[in-house]
């Protein structure tokens, strides 16, 4: 934990997975990258808002427990764990509030995520939202693949390159019973 971001570390099958929160709720979460770079993005995204130290770290205690259980491949309702999206874009926000409606093992098409929000021709757009995800897990943008059944991207250009994050995608999907192939060449 910092003074200006409560965060913890916590151990995962695909290394080290970084999560912060505010006072309304768990603001960032990752992995395959550094704890300092995670909190210099998470503190960038925070410049300027005034925290609650101490109801910051209660939410981040409050979630443990359910990040613990999907870290171990275990499903587990995190309907109930409050995020903060506050910073993101209306249309970000849409999107990942759809996506975050996918259940353990549940996968939807980009174009469907897209369909789901009204916006039925706005799949590159629903692609893009999910790239600028912040709370990995939580909102589950692994369970998001191409309209052809197959796994599409994964991830952001800032955390790893892309055959680690699709790698970590097909993971992910695996451990809920999924197995998603890639495109052919």
């Amino acid at each position: 934990m910092d003074d200006d971001v409560a965060a913890r570390t916590l151990a995962g099958p695909f290394g080290p997975y970084h999560v912060a929160a505010t006072e309304r709720g768990i603001v960032a979460a990752e992995w395959l990258t550094t704890e300092a770079a995670f909190l210099q993005r998470t503190r960038a995204r925070l410049a300027g808002r005034v925290m609650d130290q101490g109801a910051a770290a209660a939410r981040l205690e409050g979630a443990l427990p359910v990040l613990e259980a999907l870290l171990h491949g275990e499903p587990a309702d995190s309907s109930a764990i409050e995020v903060d999206l506050a910073d993101r874009p209306a249309w970000d926000q849409r999107v990942l509030g759809a996506v975050r409606e996918l259940g353990w093992g549940e996968t939807a098409s980009y174009g469907g995520i897209a369909r789901r929000i009204g916006a039925p021709r706005a799949a590159r757009a629903v692609g893009g939202a999910l790239g600028r995800n912040p709370i990995t897990l939580l909102i589950p943008c692994h369970r998001v693949i191409a309209g052809d059944g197959t796994l599409g991207g994964y991830g952001s250009d800032g955390w790893a390159d892309g055959e680690e994050r699709l790698a970590l995608k097909a993971a992910l999907l695996l451990r809920e019973g999924r197995a998603v192939g890639r495109r052919a060449g």
